[in-house]
């Protein structure tokens, strides 16, 4: 049993509706993090691809999920979450002893769910009921996958010095109550952290070439100014 620490990360966004129209939109996505603060770094990281324009981090709060079950389906693209209870006997007195836990599914539907989840508890030793099997709003669910394979040091250890950072890594380092531009894979973004909730702004190609052309100018003045000293 694979283990997981999940954040429920809430984003809030302006989405274009089927009717054409813009609308915002709050979405909660589940992230595999191991702090709040990386939750944060790794659904901006994800999100960024997606979203044009800009959209805000509104909340981040724990999940208690045991164990994930995922499917390759393409009809299988809502969330499920199941409680699951576990019957063991005492062995002094014999009586029946129960203890619960929450599941996420991934299906596409109820019947489906619970298909998948007695499918995915095959080989258990422990007798279980399902307690209950509910949708959940979730939009996509984000597990942690290492990408990279570590060096190694003359004593076995990972060398974790050789490594380079990540783009969750630096997104973790910027504090509070500052603005930075940093690069996620071809995108560049603008993450403002000196309001209540963290606010990303995607920058366009107009707005590089804005930038551009501002940090020219400020050039251009600079030169000027040196040559009339």
């Amino acid at each position: 049993m694979a283990l997981y620490t999940w954040f429920e990360c809430k984003i809030r966004y302006e989405k274009l509706m089927e009717n054409g129209k813009n609308k915002k939109v709050t979405e909660p996505y589940l992230v595999d993090a191991l702090s709040f603060t990386e939750a944060e770094a790794r659904i901006i990281e994800e999100m960024t691809p997606y979203i044009t324009g800009e959209f805000t981090v509104s909340d981040i709060k724990r999940a208690n999920y045991s164990e994930l079950f995922t499917s390759d389906e393409d009809s299988a693209d809502r969330w499920f979450k199941a409680k699951l209870i576990f019957i063991t006997l005492d062995e002094k007195s014999g009586a029946e002893k129960k203890s619960s836990t929450y599941v996420l599914v991934q299906a596409a539907d109820l019947r489906d769910a619970i298909k998948k989840l007695d499918e995915g508890m095959k080989g258990t030793m422990a007798d279980y009921q399902i307690g209950m099997v509910s949708e959940t709003p979730l939009m996509d669910v984000y597990p942690y996958e290492a990408t990279e394979t570590p060096e190694f040091s003359e004593d076995g250890a990972p060398d974790l010095r050789t490594r380079e950072e990540t783009v969750s890594q630096l997104i973790q380092k910027i504090p509070n109550g500052t603005v930075q531009e940093v690069q996620i894979g071809s995108d560049k973004v603008i993450i403002d952290r000196t309001g209540k909730d963290t606010k990303v702004n995607k920058l366009t190609n107009h707005d590089n070439e804005a930038r551009r052309n501002d940090s020219s100018t400020e050039a251009e003045q600079e030169d000027t100014e040196e040559t009339d000293g």
